[in-house]
């Protein structure tokens, strides 16, 4: 059976539809958040993945997340581009409409608590109430826009009586989406299939919209629950690059695709997704945010296609699906080969980056990054693909308040380090010599001295991109200021040019954060 939406006409049964919130629920995750030029980029790399709805932020929350939620509706082009909104928000759906409204298709998508636990302590407000302000949210919403999903928050441990009802209120009042979260991860793949089940039967106008399932990872089953929600009739996953999200993460968007994509012959389900991007925007996710992927994540992980058994080697040799369901190339991975060197010119370095899954670079980055690559072929015996990712990742970020500009060092064991550092802070270059235990210590101090702040140092930890004595190092920096932390990163073949930049990658980091709100529960 097909169902007509606003949005995407007419849809067929077997169609899913991939609602990505990396930027907005996966940018609330602590350390996660993003600058505006960061989000766009994101936002832009999820448009060719192919997703269907991008959750562009949560306009009532912050200046910063207005503007990007707009800036996003301005500039990307393909998907539907969405806003969230508290159904009982004075000002959070009007706001949310004026941030979405540039977009071709905009959606605005309003939620509020049903179940008791919620409704009693963070609410405290009756049921009937609740019952009320859906009404009135989604006819709001509806003012706006023909494209209105409605979300249930804790909607897996509602009772299923008011559940019904509430959906019911949604429908009636012109949500053409609905969404039941399993909030706080707390639900089995049994009780969402139930759940879905029970509202396509009982619920009058429930085959006339679409149904979401959102699932959080607190007890590691939120890709089963989305898949169990799919068999049940849901129509829409709710999901992140790499998992991310509150607490433990959200259903990641890989897995499911993979799983869809790997087992056609139990969950004969199609998508949008272009999985040969897979690699290369979680890659980018984990640039921008300072947060690297396990290694044993699934799809995306870099031993996710690594043999070290014997057997297992013996049986990849004779024939690889033995031991690999699906073919490394389908998710983005290939062999690290050296194809660039300290004589090769503009033009190749453009043509790696287009085979690399970057698309147009502005000048500006593109400028800086093939000096960077020069710099480092001038060092390096051999440059691989990931070096190159990493330093067009990490010079594309937008340093809107500090920026690297150089770093000369002085240290050994006979005396103190010293570390001479220039930055632009605001467009304004500045300089200073500081000493300190260590080389970079002494380019922490210097960082300090030249932006006073009273973020402490909470983690600091190097690792190389490839292998070798000359290997570039990935620096990740964690800061912490009055309970807000950041994650930065920062990459060069000096590993204490690395973790300034990771530094300096944290506090802009940091800047953004400090700007943040978040709104309460629903207005008194």
């Amino acid at each position: 059976m097909s169902i007509d939406h606003p949005s995407f006409g007419r849809i067929a049964d077997d169609r899913v539809i991939l609602f990505d919130t990396t930027l907005r629920d996966g940018e609330q995750s602590p350390g996660f958040s993003m600058n505006l030029t960061e989000k766009v980029r994101m936002a832009e790399a999820l448009a060719e993945l192919g997703v269907d709805v991008i959750e562009a932020g949560f306009p009532v929350a912050s200046g910063g997340d207005f503007d990007s939620v707009r800036e996003i509706a301005r500039t990307v082009r393909g998907p539907v581009i969405c806003g969230l909104a508290r159904t009982g928000g004075r000002d959070d759906i009007a706001r949310a409409a004026e941030a979405v409204r540039p977009a071709a298709r905009p959606r605005i998508h309003n939620f509020i608590s049903t179940s008791p636990l919620h409704m009693k302590y963070k609410l405290r407000m009756a049921p009937e109430t609740v019952l009320e302000w859906v009404t009135r949210g989604n006819l709001a919403a509806r003012n706006h826009t023909d494209d209105v999903e409605w979300s249930a928050e804790d909607g897996s441990r509602t009772e299923p009586d008011f559940l019904c009802r509430c959906v019911e209120a949604a429908i009636v009042a012109g949500a053409t989406t609905i969404n039941i979260p399993d909030t706080v991860g707390y639900a089995t793949p049994e009780d969402m299939a139930a759940i879905f089940t029970m509202l396509r039967e009982r619920v009058p106008g429930a085959d006339t919209v679409i149904l979401s399932a959102h699932n959080h990872n607190d007890l590691g089953l939120a890709v089963a629950n989305t898949i169990a929600s799919l068999t049940a009739g849901v129509r829409q996953i709710e999901c992140t690059i790499n998992g991310i999200g509150e607490r433990a993460g959200n259903a990641a968007l890989e897995e499911i695709v993979m799983a869809l994509r790997t087992r056609q012959d139990v969950l004969p389900y199609s998508n949008n997704i272009k999985t040969p991007n897979l690699l290369r925007v979680s890659r980018m996710l984990a640039t921008i945010t300072g947060f690297d992927v396990q290694p044993n994540k699934a799809i995306v992980g870099r031993n996710a296609f690594a043999h070290e058994s014997g057997i297992h080697q013996d049986g990849m040799l004779k024939n690889a699906a033995t031991y690999e369901i699906m073919t490394p190339e389908s998710v983005g991975w290939t062999k690290s080969s050296l194809v660039l060197g300290k004589h090769s010119g503009r033009a190749a370095f453009r043509d790696k980056l287009h085979a690399l899954g970057y698309g147009e670079l502005g000048d500006n980055q593109l400028n800086d990054a093939f000096a960077r690559f020069k710099t480092l072929a001038d060092h390096k015996k051999t440059v691989y693909d990931e070096d190159i990712v990493a330093l067009v990742d990490d010079e594309g970020r937008d340093h809107a308040h500090l920026r690297f500009v150089s770093l000369d060092l002085r240290a050994g064991s006979k005396r103190p380090a010293q570390a001479e550092l220039e930055l632009e802070i605001d467009g304004r270059r500045v300089s200073v010599s500081s000493s300190g235990n260590g080389a970079v210590d002494a380019a922490f101090n210097a960082i300090r001295e030249l932006f006073p702040h009273e973020a402490t140092l909470m983690l600091y930890s190097v690792g190389a991109i490839t292998e070798g004595s000359d290997a570039q190092a990935r620096t990740t920096v964690r800061l912490e200021e009055h309970g807000k932390m950041v994650d930065g990163q920062g990459a060069d073949a000096d590993t204490v040019v690395s973790a300034t930049r990771a530094y300096l990658h944290a506090l802009n980091k940091l800047l953004v954060k400090r700007a943040r709100h978040e709104p309460e529960a629903i207005p008194a």
